[in-house]
């Protein structure tokens, strides 16, 4: 049986770079540095996202990015409340926005964005549930 997520491991040209991003964006705390030491397949960094129980672990290990940009990606939810203010730390960070797909009314908004990896985030102000309950009242055509 699966208990929950584990951990999401996002490989990166430069652990310093992506430690910025997940720091200043997400208010990510460093747990581990492998430093010169090499465990797994190249150095490494692991970082929590959240607090408590709902914390994300996050590794980020040193290699090649992803060939091409997808719409693959990481959603992180965060409050309406504060949408504004990540759209400020997106930009203060140099990273490349993604235009967001069309939504209907009551599903949240989002925040798309690449790292300089290719990895694509998404900062989301809805839950499933909302989502769920949105979808099933009366269709509406995007």
């Amino acid at each position: 049986m699966v208990l929950g997520l584990s951990h999401i491991t996002l490989v990166v040209r430069n652990l310093d770079r992506m430690e910025e991003i997940l720091s200043k964006l997400f208010g990510a705390r460093k747990i581990y540095d492998s430093g010169d030491e090499i465990f797994s397949l190249s150095g490494e960094r692991f970082f929590l996202v959240g607090a408590g129980v709902e914390s994300i672990w996050i590794a980020t290990m040193e290699g090649d990015p992803l060939p091409t940009q997808t719409h693959n990606h990481i959603a992180f939810r965060i409050a309406d409340a504060d949408y504004d203010d990540y759209v400020s730390r997106v930009g203060d960070l140099g990273l490349t926005c993604r235009e967001g797909r069309s939504r209907v009314e009551g599903e949240g908004r989002s925040i798309y964005f690449y790292d300089d990896d290719n990895h694509l985030f998404e900062l989301h102000t809805g839950a499933l549930n909302d989502r769920l309950t949105r979808y099933a009242q009366t269709p509406t055509t995007v």
